[in-house]
């Protein structure tokens, strides 16, 4: 599988981390990335991770947020964070991608948690990107419901 670069930008473009993913899918507007926790565990309050977990990464160049799915070693899902981020910069070898601050954590059970809305609050932003990051986690939260709906509907009788 190819290799990338992913480059995780604050919202003034500097780097904050980068780390390296194998593309598993990519389209003119989408790419998605494995990628593993190779850092030491961290405790976020609502998950830890830990050294091992996988990561499917997805990123757009069209939508402003980017979405993790985050598993055990052993495929045990964790949960989903997504990231509200400028839309994602594609090239043939990296991806970067603006963190605006503004998180969503899934849990597997659906249940969801918004993040860091003081830093969001606190970031020197254009209106309209402040305006483009509340519609997105608004985008994120009914893509939720709509799949949480959609589980809890019986099997249609054959």
């Amino acid at each position: 599988m190819a290799k990338i670069t992913v480059r995780k930008l604050d919202h003034n473009r500097r780097e904050i981390t980068t780390y390296p993913g194998e593309v598993l899918k990519r389209s003119e507007r989408e790419i998605v990335l494995r990628t593993i926790w190779d850092q030491e565990p961290l405790d976020l309050g609502f998950i830890v991770l830990e050294p091992g977990d996988r990561w499917l990464e997805y990123y757009f160049s069209d939508r402003w947020y980017n979405i993790f799915r985050v598993q055990t070693k052993d495929d045990r899902l964790k949960g989903w964070y997504c990231n509200v981020a400028r839309p994602a910069q594609i090239s043939a070898d990296a991806v970067s991608a603006e963190d605006l601050a503004l998180d969503l954590w899934i849990a597997p059970d659906g249940t969801t948690q918004v993040l860091d809305e003081d830093e969001f609050a606190a970031l020197p932003l254009s209106p309209e990107d402040r305006a483009a990051a509340q519609k997105a986690l608004n985008e994120l939260q009914t893509l939720v419901a709509r799949q949480l709906s959609t589980q809890a509907k019986p099997p249609a009788d054959g």
